[in-house]
């Protein structure tokens, strides 16, 4: 019987390159030749940094994510990770510089990450830019995201976690959207809340699926 280590740690990645190394100048000599143990999906496997970025933005989404930073949310993290992963434009800081990157995953590496030191210029970017600034939030004005249809160039904007977007953003969003819940809970973690608007854009833009409002 074969002996097995408890909580051995599990193999992340490839090992190196077996047989004749491809050729095309995407291709990263240090991972063909060491493996390539980052968290990419296997189509980016031995890609050089640059190279996957590159074709990240050939094919970006037209959303973009916003997250106030106001007292140091440890979800910011995670909300890159998921932009990331549904491969939104751009996601900007607004409010402190410095957020916690550990739930972030390293994808913070690939996202675009831009910083707005105040919500005005946050706005006056957003409205330059052309971007429908849509909060996600559970105010007493606010209207389903399951029966609203979200723009395609537009910024979706998430507040801290517990007292949610600011009354400043608040005033300036076009739509405030909430999220239909149905247990006790008063409202769901911001992380959560921005994985379901961004797959919410998803099935709109990408698969075409219309709300249908009741």
């Amino acid at each position: 019987m074969e002996e097995t280590v408890e909580n051995a740690p599990a193999t992340v990645g490839v090992g190196p390159w077996e047989g004749v190394w491809p050729s095309g100048p995407h291709w990263d000599p240090e991972l063909l030749a060491h493996g390539d143990t980052r968290n990419v999906v296997d189509e980016y496997r031995y890609w050089q940094h640059e190279a996957i970025v590159a074709d990240l933005d050939s094919k970006r989404h037209n959303f973009h994510v916003a997250i106030e930073n106001w007292q140091h949310d440890l979800n910011i993290g995670s909300v890159v990770r998921t932009a990331n992963a549904f491969l939104a434009r751009e996601v900007h800081i607004i409010g402190r510089r410095r957020w916690n990157r550990r739930g972030a995953m390293v994808t913070d590496r690939y996202q675009h990450v831009r910083h707005h030191p105040t919500v005005e210029e946050f706005v006056e970017w957003a409205q330059a830019a052309g971007l429908r600034v849509i909060g996600i939030d559970n105010f007493p004005d606010s209207v389903p995201l399951e029966t609203y249809e979200l723009p395609r160039d537009c910024v979706l904007v998430f507040g801290q976690e517990g007292p949610g977007l600011t009354p400043e953003v608040h005033a300036a969003a076009d739509a405030t959207l909430s999220i239909a819940q149905f247990g006790s809970t008063r409202s769901i973690n911001a992380s959560a809340a921005a994985a379901i608007a961004m797959h919410g854009w998803v099935r709109r833009h990408v698969f075409g699926q219309h709300t249908i409002p009741q």
